[in-house]
């Protein structure tokens, strides 16, 4: 062993007998409460360790406007800031009402953006009405939108129209409008106050006479006549081959029918049971030709006789054929 090996051996030797030993044990759990054992210290060792209690004091200031960092929400809040200043100086020069002419309300303007707006309309059910004609009557226009489109509203204005009795109004999201209508059908003329109209089987006028395609129709006259047009209707198909020659059917004071014929001949019904004065006429006709005869009216309101007014030629001639007595000589 050389001079350095003993040196250090030495050295050794010397530190171990002037320090005492030093153990380092385990670590031990300390107790969870001042004065508990370890052992009931260890049974807590595995729990998560409790955070201090604090009182909840609700979302910070900072916590509660975080919303405006986002992305977006400052531009958005520019576009919101430059729209107002906008919006107010249209106000005062006039130009938002010409906005709101040429594209409509704003919301209607933000529906049509976001694809609800009126790009399809299906009408169904119209034969004398055009399409045009419908739509300008119901206000339906580009500038609206199906999303705030009152259905309701559209199909009143369209029932409005006189030639429509029925309407339905349908909205197919996003864009689709679809109307079905039914129109009513001309059955008459009417009469009143010098004026035709053309009016349909419920007395609804329909439209004014205005060429002639409706010339071929029945026709009444008087005021009510529009409304008992049925009952007209039944007279005239109850009159078979004769109905063929009615010109026009007149209600007197709103009670009864008198019936023009076309050689000018006016046929009298009376009030109750016209049907049994259009059986007697037609008998009338069938046996003595009464219609072609020289007359001005047929006089069928009474049910127990006939009365015959000639025309004015017919009753002078009949007056000339009958025998006169002679006069007394004065004296």
């Amino acid at each position: 062993m050389d001079g350095g090996e003993r040196i250090l051996r030495s050295l050794r030797e010397s530190l171990a007998t002037s320090l005492p030993p030093v153990h380092f044990p385990l670590a031990q759990p300390e107790a969870a409460v001042a004065g508990a054992s370890y052992a009931s210290a260890a049974a807590t060792a595995d729990l998560p360790p409790q955070q201090p209690h604090r009182r909840d004091d609700g979302p910070s200031a900072l916590q509660r406007y975080a919303f405006l960092a986002r992305p977006g929400v400052g531009l958005a809040a520019v576009l919101l800031l430059f729209g107002g200043v906008g919006l107010a100086g249209a106000l005062q020069n006039g130009g938002y009402d010409a906005l709101i002419r040429r594209e409509g309300q704003p919301w209607d303007i933000a529906a049509r953006a976001f694809g609800f707006d009126i790009s399809a309309v299906t009408i169904t059910g119209q034969s004398r009405l055009t399409e045009n004609e419908l739509l300008d009557a119901a206000g339906v226009t580009p500038r609206q939108s199906l999303l705030f489109l009152d259905a309701g509203a559209v199909r009143e204005r369209l029932l409005a129209i006189p030639l429509v009795k029925t309407a339905r109004v349908m909205k197919l999201y996003p864009n689709r409008l679809v109307v079905a209508i039914e129109e009513r059908r001309p059955q008459a003329l009417w009469q009143r106050d010098g004026r035709i109209s053309v009016v349909s089987d419920d007395g609804v006028a329909i439209d004014e006479l205005r060429d002639e395609r409706y010339l071929g129709l029945p026709f009444v006259v008087g005021e009510g006549a529009q409304k008992r047009l049925p009952e007209f209707l039944a007279i005239r198909e109850g009159m078979g081959d004769l109905a063929q020659r009615v010109k026009a059917g007149v209600l007197v004071a709103n009670r009864r029918w008198d019936i023009e014929m076309t050689n000018g001949v006016i046929v009298k019904l009376p009030e109750a049971d016209p049907g049994r004065a259009i059986g007697a006429l037609i008998r009338l006709q069938r046996e003595a030709r009464i219609l072609d005869k020289d007359v001005m009216a047929v006089d069928l309101r009474a049910a127990d006789r006939v009365t015959v007014r000639l025309t004015e030629e017919a009753a002078a001639a009949r007056e000339a054929a009958l025998p006169h007595k002679p006069k007394k000589a004065g004296g």
